[in-house]
């Protein structure tokens, strides 16, 4: 039974079910089949092959037009674990990918995953320091690397253990027309990499046919509980830090979000614009959906004025994104004319969604011809991706959903396990099956983040604010933790002011978010000049050129105002709450 054919007989029967479960209510939602849903013990690809069963012949993904078939998918995936055996990957090392969402990176994440190695996954736009820091902690031998990156990390890349580097470009797997035009119009604005082939650099094609010289069967002897992802977060510091994500937990989140997206079905499409560098990106656009048989659109890159034609080619059922796309959504105008009637989900995370844009966005799909609302997630990339969905009776207009099946949500009072009562407000923990193992190599941050309360159970502190409702709903108030979230990124203030406290000329620095049109919130920059320094267009472009250095692009402050002094709490400590107040005055006026 689903939570369709559930609700229909809640209907009927009113009151039958409400009130079974007072202590954790948002059960009282789910059907007994879905309460007692078990958690499988199989590694990734495993549970993917076996997800998919023998018929093949059909769409797993879709890359601008160009259709990789099933069992075309399985046999590539097969030859790239056959290269890295190849190349000496064994069980338990870690390979690196950095890529945005093409083909090859989602091929090479579940080869990766068959032989028994771990998948450390990096954004295309980190700075080349953040990159120095994952790969030293990583120790990874094998990178499979983006070409307009390379120039970027060549410099890293010889510093660092990697003993191959496979470079693929974005228009590798795109029909031949689209990648002509492609380099065209894109590649004006990258350069293409002067690298020369040799024993550490390779092609993804040369890389992928050395896997015909390994001839001996794959011996994976991994276990479900052991680590298969590294993501990376800046956890509750800004410092950079690799979150272990095992097969059990990244399963587990496929298996709870079939329950909470019960009208998907097989052949089905969704458009997966979220990178595959984040866990929700990875999980709820790339594995849940193959997983479940449908269509997975690949999108390497956001573009606002191709985006209405592809939904209008692609006719996807479901769209998964952040508030940045459903602001970009209703401010073109090319989206006038064009039918979601197609749409069977519509899913929100990465941000809190205003009550507002949810209207908005609701009206927006009305009119477009789907006949849906709006669902929201909330969760953290330390428990992959969503621990709370909204849907049916439990998406009320400001909450972020009630528990997914498998999870415990509490309410403790800040910095302590004392669990509150429902309707107040604390900080919001959550215990589940897709819970981190822990940050790499970092116990002491790994227990401030995983704690075990009087129950028992291991909980995940969010270092988010917020309360539960007497019958089970999930409201997200605001944030204990600085942290500012740009198109869907988190960007941590303490990191970004570590590196502009580097230069001799700043006294003090404070940053905070500030309004966007589009992105939501940018980081903008208060800076305290040492006695005898000037404010000068070298100065301001010195400091610039050190954030390009150790910051992603994201992270980048996009404004800079330099003071004599910066506000103070009554404890002596910068009054970054006081600056974000002067910023939304300056908004209403």
């Amino acid at each position: 039974m689903r939570l369709n054919k559930l609700h229909a007989i809640r209907d009927f029967f009113e009151g039958l079910f409400k009130g079974k479960h007072p202590d954790e209510p948002w059960l009282d939602y789910y059907s007994e089949e879905d309460r007692s849903i078990k958690f499988t013990n199989k590694r990734i690809y495993d549970y993917l092959k076996d997800s998919v069963g023998v018929d093949t012949d059909f769409v797993a993904i879709n890359y601008f037009n160009s259709r990789i078939r099933y069992y075309e998918f399985f046999d590539r995936i097969d030859k790239t674990s056959k290269a890295l055996l190849h190349y000496g990957v064994k069980q338990g090392d870690i390979v690196t990918i950095c890529m945005p969402n093409t083909p090859e990176a989602v091929i090479m994440f579940y080869a990766i995953n068959k032989i028994g190695a771990v998948s450390d996954m990096i954004h295309p736009l980190s700075a080349p320091e953040q990159v120095r820091t994952y790969l030293e902690q990583s120790k990874s031998k094998v990178m499979m690397l983006v070409d307009f990156d390379y120039d970027k990390y060549k410099d890293v890349i010889k510093e660092s253990s990697l003993k191959k580097v496979i470079i693929v470009s974005v228009a590798d797997s795109m029909p031949m027309s689209t990648a002509v035009l492609y380099q065209v119009f894109k590649g004006l604005g990258i350069k293409k990499p002067k690298y020369n082939q040799n024993d550490l650099y390779q092609t993804y094609s040369d890389f992928v046919n050395q896997g015909s010289m390994y001839n001996k069967n794959i011996n994976n002897t991994t276990k479900c509980k052991d680590v298969a992802i590294i993501l990376h977060s800046g956890g509750s510091t800004g410092t950079p830090k690799g979150i272990e994500i095992t097969n059990y937990s990244f399963n587990a989140f496929m298996q709870q979000a079939s329950i909470v997206v019960y009208n998907v079905r097989p052949k089905d499409r969704i458009v997966s614009i979220l990178p595959i560098f984040h866990g929700f990106g990875l999980g709820a656009c790339v594995h849940c959906p193959l997983c479940l048989k449908v269509e997975t659109i690949l999108v390497p890159e956001f573009d606002g004025k191709r985006f209405p034609r592809m939904m209008k080619m692609y006719k996807p059922n479901v769209l998964v994104g952040v508030p940045t796309l459903w602001e970009a959504m209703l401010s073109n105008k090319n989206f006038d004319n064009v039918d979601l009637s197609n749409l069977k989900y519509v899913v929100s995370g990465g941000d809190y969604l205003s009550i507002q844009m949810e209207e908005r966005m609701n009206t927006f799909l009305r009119t477009h011809g789907a006949n849906i609302s709006m669902t929201k997630g909330y969760g953290m990339t330390e428990s992959v991706a969503a621990t709370a969905y909204t849907f049916d009776g439990a998406n009320v207009p400001g909450s972020v959903g009630i528990p997914i099946v498998g999870n415990t949500f509490c309410i403790c009072k800040p910095d302590t396990t004392e669990e509150l009562p429902f309707g107040e407000e604390g900080e919001i923990c959550v215990t589940g099956p897709t819970l981190m193992k822990g940050y790499l190599n970092n116990k002491e941050e790994t227990n401030k983040m995983l704690i075990k309360h009087k129950d028992g159970k291991v909980y995940l502190h969010s270092g988010d604010l917020g309360y539960i409702s007497a019958d089970g709903i999930l409201f997200f108030t605001q944030r204990l933790k600085r942290m500012i979230v740009s198109s869907g990124f988190n960007v941590y203030p303490a990191a970004i002011e570590k590196t502009i406290n580097k230069h001799e000329a700043v006294e003090k620095v404070c940053v905070i978010g500030v309004p966007h049109p589009y992105k939501m919130h940018v980081p903008k920059a208060f800076i305290v000049l040492k006695e005898g320094y000037k404010q000068s267009p070298k100065l301001l472009s010195e400091i610039k050129e050190l954030c390009k250095k150790d910051l992603a692009a994201y992270s980048i402050p996009k404004l800079f105002e330099f003071r004599d002094n910066l506000p103070k709490t009554l404890y002596g400590k910068v009054d970054f709450k006081s600056l974000e107040k002067e910023e939304t005055k300056k908004e209403e006026k």
